[in-house]
């Protein structure tokens, strides 16, 4: 593979404390140089980057990829496509498929589909309990020496205060991160949408704060109590964003993810009965949406994630109640990021890319990423900031096209993803 020289952009790093006009070398897929007035070595292809941004390559740290047994919604392949399209170098897949990813048979098809994907890096999670059903712990040691770098239950809490101390006690004695989907089911009492007065006007059941709230509570206490590494997924209360403050002051080894989605809109997008809109956690309160963006701002929730949940059209076509909950957000992410939270100066551009590359890669201990630095992997964003795009889900690579923000005019997207030194996305790609 030919060296490649990216010339003359912004070089935006936050590892590295970095932020200035610079030249990427890349070399046999890691970062050899990052300089000014770089030579081009023999052979080399040499990107124009100026007036653009470079930073580390994306890593979105909760996707869900459908294969194997929804491969209709998305497959391995298209979802590493759609996550290259969005920026993203690096996914981690959730293992709530058909059947759950429970095993190291099942973890290592995920990740060999990934490596022949030719889009981000795909890295597989494994179930916290055999499929996911709370009873009995999966086999730890095992599913990481198969490639997966997290376990979660995701789409589904583990119920049972019990049974999560020990996967906590378990995972500790490989520091492996534990990542749980926050959701008090007894609370929660099968509703579809936030409780509040939009539920009661649509005659809706509602999702009680208290049913994420009290979870996390639990959860944090804990991860204090085992020393354990957690990771809560898709934050979307303001107490649960001042709970996890709280504990992260304490120095509980917790890390956190917001969504664009729970950042950018509230339940007043499920008016009409809005199946775009229906996610789990809900879409809160303007009170939740700003504590949030708030996490952001302060590093409380250190990680931007999409949670992206493609969903046949079909399936969103239906009743509200009878819809399933989740939307896709890899190609809408970074343009929403950018335009809700840099654009409006919440925050600037450095900590984007901490939130969107750094952060997370610490979170899943993905070593080589998120990073520039010399001998890090190749694996790079190149991201015109001046952009403005309106999102049409008919261009999307993902397989679904489940959205709640078409039409939206956002600013800032990806113009090309370099993994491993190779190009697996460029602008001229868009449809």
């Amino acid at each position: 593979m030919n060296p490649v020289l990216i010339r003359g952009g912004r070089v935006v790093d936050p590892s590295q404390r970095m932020d200035a006009v610079a030249d990427v070398l890349l070399v046999d897929g890691r970062v050899a140089r990052v300089g000014q007035g770089i030579d081009a070595p023999e052979g080399a292809e040499t990107i124009d980057a100026s007036g653009l941004v470079v930073t580390p390559g994306l890593v979105d740290v909760h996707v869900h990829l459908r294969e194997p047994g929804q491969e209709h919604k998305e497959t391995i392949r298209t979802g590493a496509r759609a996550a290259a399209a969005g920026g993203f170098t690096t996914v981690v897949a959730m293992p709530n498929t058909d059947p759950p990813i429970d095993d190291p048979a099942a973890v290592g098809f995920v990740l060999a589909e990934g490596m022949r994907s030719g889009g981000a890096r795909v890295f597989p999670t494994g179930c916290i309990t055999m499929r996911q059903q709370g009873e009995q712990l999966t086999e730890f040691g095992e599913l990481i020496n198969a490639g997966a770098v997290a376990v979660t239950d995701d789409g589904k809490p583990v119920v049972s205060g019990g049974m999560l101390r020990m996967a906590l006690e378990y995972a500790l004695t490989f520091d492996l991160p534990v990542a749980v989907h926050e959701e008090d089911p007894t609370l929660a009492r099968k509703g579809t949408m936030n409780e509040g007065i939009v539920a009661s006007r649509l005659g809706l059941t509602g999702i009680p704060n208290a049913a994420e709230d009290v979870m996390i509570a639990r959860d944090l206490v804990l991860a204090e109590l085992t020393g354990a590494r957690l990771h809560v997924q898709h934050v979307s209360t303001r107490l649960g964003v001042q709970l996890i403050r709280e504990a992260k002051a304490r120095g509980v080894r917790v890390t956190a993810e917001a969504t664009p989605h729970h950042f950018t809109l509230t339940d007043a997008a499920v008016e009409a009965y809005r199946t775009d809109a229906k996610m789990n956690p809900p879409l809160r309160s303007e009170a939740d949406r700003d504590a949030v963006r708030q996490g952001v701002r302060d590093g409380t929730l250190d990680v931007i994630a999409t949670d992206h949940a493609p969903h046949h059209y079909d399936e969103k076509e239906q009743a509200f109640e009878d819809a399933p909950f989740g939307i896709v957000g890899l190609e809408t992410a970074l343009g929403l990021t950018y335009t809700e939270l840099v654009a409006t100066g919440l925050i600037d551009l450095p900590t984007m890319v901490e939130r969107m590359s750094c952060a997370p890669a610490r979170a899943m201990k993905l070593d080589g990423m998120g990073s520039l630095a010399e001998g890090s992997l190749a694996d790079v964003t190149i991201m015109d900031v001046r952009a403005e795009w309106t999102v049409n889900p008919a261009s999307f690579l993902s397989m679904s096209r489940n959205t709640p923000f078409t039409g939206r005019a956002l600013r800032c997207r990806a113009v090309r993803t370099l993994v491993g030194g190779r190009t697996v996305w460029r602008e001229t790609q868009a449809g």
